[in-house]
């Protein structure tokens, strides 16, 4: 565990923040006061940055006895109605509720003058996010099997709640869900690029002249893949928790499905940035095409339409992925020295394999 200030992303006190040209991401002594507020531990701090999310800032942060872990969006400016921390905790306080299984939100901070931006603190679990090693635990051959099925199962189960009653009925509106994701992101590529490539606008007139008819609504995280997954450390693999709630809403359940079997690597397939779990292109993990059929078998959805909501996934991923690319141009993002220069070619890469799934070659017109 950290214990001192590491460079600006974090300092000890506001006043050390206000001699920054960047704001830090951490400033120690303003989250001290909100665990004091909140009753949480005594005495210094010890924080660790977990992960390397692209988006939003995870922290554990250790005092006295108590640790919690610290989510927050990036530095400002924010593109509008983005890093909502606000409406991330309340969306898993209200799964949480229906018993899916997240972590437990602690407290709220909607106070932008402690940290920049809001943030929230949640529990600390016990457990492991498989990303580019393969756990011990879960790496007999019959456990590769296991934490893929676990994937899917997973996500019939959130798929499977009813969400027409209650306040889960105000997270989102299901009827129009498709054509609105199509709109959207269409008009956030005008404004997070600098560079033209034709492909982001045939893909959504094709998009647009072929929505599919949602089949049904249930919540949708948005971003559901294995690394968004924390496992038990012990097996057999099992979730203990769904993670990373930005994007969830209410919509067509398809829209997962889509954007985690595009995304999932296998053995064979060419590697885009949205290549976050390298791992299952090992020998013993399910292939795209299982995890749909195991889906298909716990569902009554007809799955013809799946390569549209695939084609969608990639082809909103490109325009996200371009708005990082456009902040690291800009010099928002100093420390990327990787991800960001990447997407100079990876924000195609994943432009043409969208296109792929929705049959379009690269001189495509239709």
């Amino acid at each position: 565990m950290h214990t001192v200030p590491d460079g600006v992303e974090v300092v000890a006190s506001r006043e050390r923040a206000r001699h920054l040209d960047s704001p830090p991401l951490l400033v120690l002594d303003a989250v001290a006061g909100f665990l004091d507020a909140h009753g949480i531990g005594s005495g210094p701090l010890a924080w660790q940055r977990i992960g390397d999310g692209q988006s939003n800032v995870t922290y554990l942060i250790e005092r006295g006895r108590e640790s919690v872990v610290l989510r927050r969006g990036p530095r400002p400016p924010l593109p509008k109605s983005t890093h909502d921390m606000v409406r991330e905790a309340r969306v898993q306080k209200i799964l949480h509720g229906h018993g899916v299984p997240v972590p437990e939100i602690l407290a709220v901070c909607e106070d932008e003058a402690v940290l920049g931006v809001p943030f929230y603190l949640m529990s600390r679990l016990d457990g492991t996010v498989v990303t580019d090693t393969i756990p011990p635990h879960l790496s007999p051959a019959d456990q590769r099997r296991l934490t893929s099925e676990a994937v899917v199962d997973t996500l019939v189960a959130l798929h499977g709640i009813d969400v027409t009653e209650g306040e889960l009925a105000s997270l989102g509106r299901p009827e129009g869900y498709l054509r609105r994701q199509v709109e959207r992101f269409r008009g956030l590529w005008e404004v997070n690029t600098t560079r033209g490539l034709p492909a982001v606008e045939r893909i959504a007139d094709w998009l647009a002249q072929n929505l599919p008819t949602s089949q049904s609504a249930s919540v949708v995280h948005g971003d559901y893949r294995m690394g968004n997954l924390m496992f038990a450390p012990r097996a057999p693999a099992e979730v203990l928790a769904i993670l990373d709630w930005e994007m969830a809403t209410l919509g067509d359940p398809l829209a997962d499905l889509g954007y985690l079997t595009a995304t999932w690597s296998e053995a064979g397939s060419p590697a885009t940035p949205l290549e976050l779990t390298k791992v299952t292109r090992s020998p013993g993990y399910l292939t795209q095409r299982q995890l749909t059929e195991r889906y298909q078998r716990r569902t009554d959805l007809d799955l013809t339409p799946l390569p549209w909501y695939q084609a969608l996934a990639l082809w909103k991923a490109a325009i996200f992925c371009e708005a990082i690319h456009t902040r690291w141009l800009r010099g928002e993002r100093p420390h990327d020295t990787t991800f960001g220069p990447s997407l100079e070619t990876g924000v195609p890469r994943l432009l043409e394999r969208a296109g792929h799934y929705a049959g379009l070659t690269a001189t495509s017109r239709r």
